[in-house]
C-alpha cells in the first residue's frame, strides 16, 4: 500500500510539474513567437529561429549544402563542349554536349562571373568578381596557367577583333580594363557607366557596347537614366555614352548578325509613384532596349510584359545566327521569352517617334513580337546558342542544371544535371523565393529586383501609400543585416520575420503573405546565405593607409580640434561601434526633409558603406562627403564643423575602408586552416 501511495504521489508531482511547465511555458513561448513574427498563429517551432539560422558550426554544415549555381556559359566553336561558370562552386565546369554530362571541373577564383574562349578555342578566360582577376585556363591540359589583374569586380568579358586584347568590365569600380594578352598586362583603364556588367563586340568588329546596371544618381523626382558605354575597338577608347532614359539594370547585350541593331536587357522602374500603385500594375516593367545603329543610333524600348503578367529581372539575351529570333531570360519569372525580330523591325520601322515612346510603357505591344514563353527551372540566367543556332542552353542558377531548348520547336528537349546536391535545403528554398516574383501581384517583381546581388539598387522609392512624395526611402542593403536589427529606416520592424511577413505583403506585394513555411525559408536565407564581397578597392588586406589611419582617429575621437570634449552622443563611434558600426538604436541626426514625418532613424550599419550610394534615408547625399558638406552643417550628425578639408577627406577614406566583419571571420578561418595544415 505504501508503495502504491508513493507511486501516486510521484505521479502527482510529475503531473503538477508538467502542467506548470506546459501552460506558463507554452504561454511564454507563444508570446515570444508572436513578438518575433508579428502574428498570433505562427507555428511554435524552435527550428525556425534556432536551427535554420545557424551560420557556423556542425549544425550549419549538416542542414546546408554546397551548391554550384551555374551563372554564365559559352560553347565551343564545334558545339561539342559547353563551358559553365559555377558561381558558388567557384569553378568552370566542362560539359560534354553529346553525353550531356560534366567531364571536368576546374577551380577558379571567388565568385566567378563570365567566361569566353580564345579565337582558337584552346584557352578560356574566367572573370572572378570577388578576386579582382581573370583566370586564364589551358583547356587542353585543363588547368589555370595564369591570373590577370583587373579593376574592382570583374564581370563581362570580350576579346578585341584581332584577339590580341581582352576587355574586362569592372562592375564595382565602374570601368573597363584593357589587357594585352601577349604580356598579361593592363594597358588601359576606360571609364564606364554606373555598375557595368555586360559587354559585346559588334559583328563588324568596330565597336563594343557595355551595359550598366545602376542608374546615374539624380534627385528624387527625376526619372532614372542609365548609360550604355560605346568603345572604339581600333583606338580602344570610349567613343560615346548613350543614355537609356527611365531604365536601369541593363545586364547584357546582343547584336543582330548584320550588326544594324543592338539589344540590351533592362528594367523600367516606377519608383516615383507610390508603392500602392503595384495593385494597379506598373510598379516595375521589364523589357529590352534597341539601339538602331543605322538610324542615327536612336534608342527604342519595348516591353516583355503583357497585361496582368510580368516577366521580372531580365538577365541575358542572345540572337540566332539567322537573325530571326532573340531569346531573353527572365530570372525572376523562370521564363525565356522568344522575340520575333522581323516583327520588331516592322513595328519600329513604321512607328512615329511619339508612337515609339508610347511603346516603352505599352503592355499590349508585346503581343506583336513575342512568339512564346518557355518555362525553365529556378532562376534562369546566362544563355548560349549552339554554333548552328538550333539549340539554346540556359543556366538554371538555382536548379544546378542546364536546360537545352530546341530553337525551332521552342520546346525543352533535355536537361544537363551539373552534379549539385539533390536535396533543397531550407536556405536554398529561401533563396529561390527571394529570386522569384511569384508572390508579387501579377509577378511584377521579387526581392532581388530592388536588392540585386542581395544588395540594393541605388533608387529612392515612395513607400507611404497614397501620400505621393512623402517619406521617400533609399533602398537599404541586405548584406550583413543578420546581426543588426531593427529594420527599416524607421526601425519599426524588430525582426526579419516582421520585415518580410505582414509588412512586405501590405506595403510591397499587395498579395497574401508568405506561408509560414516559406517565410521560415526566406528568413533562413537572408540571415545565413547572404555574404558581402571583400572590400578589395579600399581595404584589400586589412591594413589601413596613412590617410585611413588618420580618419580612424577622427572617427574615434572624443575631443575636437580646439581641445573641447565632444558630447558622447555626437561622436561617430558612439552610434557606429565595431563590429558592424551600428549601436542598433534610434537617433536624431537633423536630416529630416520637409516631406518626412517627424521620426527618429535607425542607425544603419557601415559595412562596405562605399558600395551603397546614394546616402541618407532619402538618398539626398550623392557621396559620403555630402552627408556633412551639404546636409550636416549643424553638427548634429557627428561633429565635423571644426575639421579641415583634409581631415574630412581622411574621415571619408576611413569610412570607405570599412569591411564586412563576416568577411573578416571567413578570412581568419582560412588563415587558421592553412596554419593548422602546415
Amino acid at each position: 500500500m505504501k508503495r502504491s501511495q508513493k507511486l501516486i504521489r510521484l505521479f502527482g508531482i510529475i503531473l503538477t510539474l508538467s502542467l506548470l511547465v506546459y501552460f506558463p511555458g507554452r504561454k511564454m513561448a507563444r508570446e515570444h513567437v508572436n513578438a518575433k513574427t508579428a502574428t498570433t498563429d505562427h507555428p511554435l517551432l524552435c527550428t525556425s529561429c534556432h536551427l535554420y539560422t545557424q551560420k557556423t558550426g556542425i549544425i550549419s554544415k549538416l542542414i546546408n549544402a554546397d551548391y554550384l549555381s551555374p551563372f554564365n556559359l559559352t560553347i565551343s566553336a564545334d558545339g561539342k563542349r559547353l563551358y559553365v561558370v559555377a558561381q558558388e562552386g567557384k569553378a568552370l565546369l566542362v560539359v560534354d554536349d553529346e553525353k550531356l554530362k560534366v567531364v571536368n571541373k576546374i577551380s577558379v577564383g571567388n565568385q566567378p562571373h563570365s567566361v569566353i574562349l580564345s579565337k582558337d578555342g584552346t584557352m578560356a578566360y574566367v572573370s572572378n568578381q570577388w578576386s579582382d582577376n581573370v583566370s586564364v585556363i589551358d583547356l587542353i591540359n585543363s588547368k589555370v596557367v595564369d591570373t590577370l589583374k583587373t579593376g574592382n569586380g570583374p564581370a563581362g568579358l570580350s576579346l578585341s577583333s584581332d584577339g590580341h586584347s581582352l576587355y574586362v568590365v569592372n562592375s564595382y569600380s565602374s570601368d573597363i580594363s584593357v589587357i594585352d594578352l601577349s604580356t598579361g598586362a593592363e594597358t588601359k583603364r576606360l571609364p564606364a557607366g554606373n555598375n557595368p556588367t555586360g559587354i559585346k563586340l559588334s559583328p563588324d568588329g568596330k565597336v563594343l557596347y557595355v551595359t550598366s546596371r545602376r542608374s546615374n544618381i539624380v534627385p528624387y523626382g527625376e526619372p532614372v537614366v542609365s548609360e550604355l558605354t560605346i568603345i572604339n575597338d581600333s583606338t580602344k577608347r570610349v567613343s560615346e555614352y548613350k543614355n537609356m532614359e527611365s531604365a536601369y539594370m541593363m545586364e547584357n547585350v546582343a547584336f543582330t548578325p548584320t550588326g544594324d541593331l543592338g539589344f540590351v536587357t533592362l528594367i523600367r522602374p516606377k519608383n516615383l509613384i507610390p508603392s500602392i500603385q503595384v495593385e494597379q500594375g506598373w510598379m516595375m516593367t521589364h523589357g529590352f532596349g534597341i539601339i538602331d545603329r543605322k538610324n542615327n543610333g536612336r534608342i527604342i524600348q519595348l516591353l516583355l510584359d503583357e497585361p496582368n503578367a510580368y516577366y521580372s529581372d531580365p538577365f541575358d539575351i542572345v540572337i540566332t545566327p539567322d537573325g530571326k529570333k532573340a531569346f531573353e531570360s527572365s530570372s525572376g519569372a523562370d521564363r525565356i521569352s522568344v522575340i520575333d525580330i522581323d516583327s520588331v523591325r516592322a513595328l519600329i520601322s513604321k512607328a512615329s517617334p511619339d508612337q515609339l515612346n508610347s511603346y516603352s510603357d505599352n503592355l499590349g505591344a508585346s503581343s506583336q513580337y513575342i512568339i512564346k514563353r518557355i518555362h525553365t527551372g529556378a532562376n534562369p540566367k546566362g544563355l548560349a546558342l549552339s554554333p548552328d543556332g538550333k539549340r539554346l542552353y540556359v543556366a538554371e542558377t538555382l536548379e544546378d542544371k542546364i536546360a537545352v531548348i530546341n530553337t525551332e520547336t521552342l520546346e525543352t528537349v533535355s536537361s544537363i544535371d551539373l552534379g549539385g546536391p539533390k536535396r533543397i535545403t531550407v536556405a536554398r528554398q529561401g533563396r529561390r523565393l527571394f529570386n522569384n516574383a511569384g508572390h508579387t501581384f501579377q509577378n511584377q517583381y521579387c526581392c532581388y529586383t530592388c536588392h540585386p546581388d542581395m544588395h540594393e539598387d541605388g533608387l529612392v522609392y515612395n513607400m507611404s501609400g497614397k501620400d505621393m512624395g512623402r517619406n521617400v526611402t533609399n533602398t537599404m542593403t541586405l548584406r550583413d543585416i543578420s546581426e543588426t536589427p531593427p529594420y527599416k529606416w524607421s526601425g519599426t520592424n524588430l525582426t526579419v520575420y516582421k520585415q518580410d511577413g505582414m509588412r512586405f505583403s501590405t506595403y510591397l506585394t499587395r498579395t497574401e503573405t508568405f506561408s509560414y513555411k516559406d517565410l521560415d525559408a526566406l528568413v533562413a536565407y537572408i540571415l545565413t546565405g547572404i555574404q558581402s564581397p571583400p572590400n578589395l578597392m579600399y581595404n584589400p588586406n586589412g591594413e589601413l593607409t596613412e590617410a585611413q589611419e588618420r580618419g580612424k582617429a577622427i572617427f574615434e575621437r572624443s575631443v575636437d580640434n580646439y581641445g573641447k570634449v565632444i558630447p558622447e552622443n555626437n561622436r561617430c563611434i558612439t552610434c557606429h561601434p565595431f563590429p558592424h558600426y551600428t549601436d542598433k538604436k534610434m537617433a536624431y541626426v537633423s536630416t529630416l526633409a520637409k516631406t518626412d514625418d517627424s521620426i527618429l532613424f535607425d542607425t544603419p550599419h557601415l559595412d562596405n558603406i562605399y558600395a551603397s550610394p546614394p546616402y541618407l534615408h532619402d538618398g539626398r547625399a550623392v557621396t559620403l562627403e555630402e552627408i556633412w558638406t551639404k546636409y550636416g552643417k549643424d553638427d548634429k550628425h557627428g561633429l565635423v564643423g571644426d575639421m579641415s578639408k583634409n581631415q574630412l577627406n581622411d574621415l571619408v577614406a576611413y569610412l570607405k575602408s570599412l569591411r564586412s566583419p563576416e568577411y573578416e571571420k571567413r578570412e581568419s578561418k582560412k588563415y587558421q586552416g592553412k596554419n593548422n595544415s602546415n
